[in-house]
């Protein structure tokens, strides 16, 4: 679930930027765990100048510091999203509490969050559908595992949001409706949010005189986030690469690059039997892919 800042944050180690709910989320018809998060950090914004986020007694209509923190945060390297796919990626990591602070009480919940920029001013946050299911190490320690849940058919994405994310995570604690104890905190890890990637190939004429020329034509796309379509990806060297029939090791032929609509052309002489693939090795904002192989009979 997206979760774009849309004021200036304010100053000070716990301070929060104002958030606004995506409209399609909003109206889901069951409350998530995102949605409840987002009112609490909109909460704690309105509060922020009211000296909020201290360590002293809890005052009604003011969010509080909670005593929790986050360490040990693991996560995967890299996630690929499509147009329409829903995308849970899990994380990891170890909560240490205060003994004042009951992790078990029903209004009791954390849960990891991806976002870019800074923390405390965030251009986009993702958090998950659900909490953190957490179990005690200790009394004052717990390991958790969580979800971030990406949908881009639902807006949580724009195509300038593809390469490296920050991780944090998050806790609140609802003591009524006017006392909320809130408490992040970022900079626990990275990882590659990329626009999932497609290749094609097509080798022809098949099957082909021995000596003549093949043409091999494909095209590389990935996901538009804004459109939730796939587009060309341009301006991207491409390996075309061989195998000689009988052997799944692929050497490489030569090296292109697509043209303005993703597309690619090149031309070989025809010498044995074998299959030809395009290779794309990646960017931080688009994974690597391999086409499907396209075997051609030399005669």
């Amino acid at each position: 679930m997206r979760i774009r800042a849309t004021v200036a944050a304010v100053t000070g180690a716990l301070a929060l930027s104002a958030f606004a709910v995506p409209a399609a989320q909003a109206a889901d018809p069951a409350p998530s765990f995102a949605t409840g998060a987002a009112k609490v950090l909109q909460a704690a914004h309105a509060a922020s100048g009211k000296t909020a986020f201290t360590a002293a007694a809890p005052t009604a209509g003011q969010p509080y510091a909670l005593n929790v923190s986050f360490s040990n945060l693991k996560i995967g390297k890299a996630y690929k999203v499509g147009t329409t796919n829903h995308v849970a990626v899990p994380v990891s990591y170890t909560l240490t509490h205060g003994a004042d602070v009951d992790i078990t009480a029903a209004d009791f919940d954390n849960g990891p969050f991806l976002y870019r920029g800074s923390v405390d001013t965030p251009d986009n946050i993702l958090l998950g559908d659900d909490p953190a299911a957490c179990t005690a190490t200790s009394a004052t320690t717990a390991t958790c595992k969580g979800n971030v849940d990406i949908y881009p058919d639902l807006g949580d994405l724009m195509n300038a949001d593809a390469g490296t994310w920050n991780v944090g995570a998050l806790a609140i604690v609802l003591n009524g409706q006017d006392l909320v104890g809130f408490a992040k905190q970022g900079g626990l890890g990275t990882t590659l949010i990329q626009r999932y990637s497609k290749l094609t190939v097509d080798a022809s004429p098949e099957p082909v005189k021995k000596g003549k020329t093949i043409t091999v034509t494909g095209k590389l796309s990935r996901a538009n986030w804004e459109t939730n379509k796939y587009a060309g990806y341009s301006g991207q060297s491409v390996k075309l690469q061989f195998a000689k029939k009988g052997n799944s090791t692929y050497s490489t032929v030569k090296t292109i690059k697509t043209d303005g609509s993703g597309n690619l052309k090149t031309t070989v002489k025809a010498s044995v039997d074998g299959t030809y693939r395009y290779a794309f090795a990646g960017t931080s904002s688009t994974p690597a892919v391999n086409a499907a192989g396209d075997f051609v009979d030399v005669k």
